[in-house]
């Protein structure tokens, strides 16, 4: 079972690099990310009909936290704007959602160390890391959400809209692969 959960993640993680050839919200994108969720979700089923991690060789865990770290950073960036192209599908906001991306800029990077800093804290067993991230988030990203020099295509609420779907999703996503390791 070691060697599936092992294979899956791995998979997983292959998926998340070629998730980020595609354009951004792309269906292509779409459908990548969305294997790269259920390969993870098979590896949170197998953990969970099994005994998690509980009992595994060192080394061999050792290779899931740099699987799943890798994981946790590359693959929240597809799956975040593919839940928001999925979230401005049939929505008559669809193009300032999408303009929201150009008030907050640098959101690609932002999110990567995110997700590093939320796995990290998760792994080190210190949940309250998560707290701290988020609020170093809102407060940095606060000017930009009540600016009022916006483009006019942009509403505040396809902002503040756009933070609040694409946080989610990102810690979400960090989330559940630093649960991966503390499955005991």
């Amino acid at each position: 079972m070691t060697a599936l959960v092992l294979s899956l993640t791995a998979a997983a993680l292959v998926l998340a690099v070629l998730a980020w050839v595609p354009k951004s919200g792309s269906t292509l994108e779409i459908v990548i990310s969305g294997l790269m969720l259920a390969c993870l979700a098979a590896v949170g089923v197998l953990l969970l009909a099994g005994h998690g991690v509980h009992g595994w060789a060192e080394r061999w865990w050792n290779v899931l936290l740099l699987l799943a770290g890798g994981l946790a950073v590359t693959g929240g960036g597809p799956l975040t704007t593919s839940v928001l192209a999925l979230a401005d599908r049939g929505n008559t906001r669809a193009q300032s959602t999408q303009k929201a991306g150009e008030v907050l800029r640098g959101g690609a990077l932002i999110g990567a160390l995110e997700r590093m800093a939320i796995y990290a804290a998760l792994v080190a067993g210190w949940p309250e890391g998560i707290a701290i991230v988020l609020a170093i988030k809102g407060l940095a990203r606060y000017p930009e959400l009540r600016s009022p020099d916006q483009p006019a295509s942009v509403t505040p609420q396809a902002v503040a809209e756009r933070f609040i779907i694409g946080t989610f999703t990102s810690v979400l996503w960090a989330v559940t692969c630093a649960g991966l390791l503390r499955s005991h």
